[in-house]
């Protein structure tokens, strides 16, 4: 197995978006997804990366046409012993080939770009998702955030002599990934740079976590009404263009012109 793959096969990715920092990830982007989705006479779904299928799941539930493609065969296992009414393929974001050219209505592309070190690949993941989208139809690609990483890990880790020691950051503490690492963290300027390498019209940028991933502790000690108002709180606010580049995950949506 790659080091994704064992790192994966030991993550409880199927109880991540559960937890109540990742239902305010699964909540808001279903939203956006939803919205996506509005408007579209029997649409089809692909969510690439699809882990152990909470979004596939949740939208084949609902009734639509959903084919989720997964790279890691522990999460692909369980997601097919749920015995759900979605198509799967064992497969890497940068090598759609066993699906046809624009075919999907809607394609979620919430994992790979996570794990795409280099530009190259990330462009060659957006260009794959975009031939096997319709025109018109619409990509919603996730990032995690440059902020992010340098404030939870360096600063909240104690980890930031280290790292500028090891020159993991650059003299204005963008990250630098390594040939090894498991992730690349992005600003946002960097996902502009991408969308427009791989020429899609950006809608709109939203984050889909925003602040709940460094409150995980607040967030597991508030009462169910106090989280519905941060949730209401997120919904409201997961837009502005001032908190995008520190929210945890940022998404990008994308239409195929």
């Amino acid at each position: 197995m790659t080091e994704l793959e064992k790192y994966y096969s030991k993550f409880k990715e199927d109880h991540r978006l559960t937890t109540r920092h990742g239902t305010v990830e699964f909540t808001t982007s279903m939203k956006y997804i939803h919205q996506a989705l509005e408007g579209r006479q029997n649409p089809k779904i692909l969510d690439v990366g699809a882990g152990t299928g909470r979004y596939s799941i949740a939208l084949s539930r609902e009734g639509y046409d959903v084919t989720a493609v997964e790279l890691v065969k522990h999460n692909l296992d369980i997601l097919r012993s749920k015995h759900e009414n979605v198509k799967t393929w064992q497969g890497n974001a940068l090598n759609l080939h066993f699906l046809d050219d624009n075919t999907f209505d809607v394609t979620i592309l919430f994992g790979p770009l996570y794990h795409l070190l280099t530009k190259e690949e990330k462009i060659q993941a957006l260009l794959e998702a975009k031939r096997v989208t319709k025109q018109g139809g619409i990509i919603l690609a996730a990032y995690i955030m440059n902020e992010y990483a340098v404030i939870s890990y360096c600063f909240g880790e104690n980890k930031m002599k280290e790292c500028m020691q090891e020159s993991r950051l650059s003299d204005d503490f963008h990250t630098v990934t390594a040939p090894d690492d498991l992730y690349s963290y992005l600003r946002l300027e960097d996902i502009d740079e991408l969308r427009r390498s791989a020429a899609l019209e950006r809608i709109k940028l939203f984050a889909q976590d925003g602040a709940s991933d460094y409150m995980r502790r607040a967030l597991n000690a508030m009462d169910e009404e106090t989280f519905s108002y941060f949730i209401q709180y997120h919904l409201a606010t997961c837009e502005r263009p001032e908190l995008l580049g520190a929210s945890s995950h940022v998404v990008d949506i994308l239409r195929k012109a």
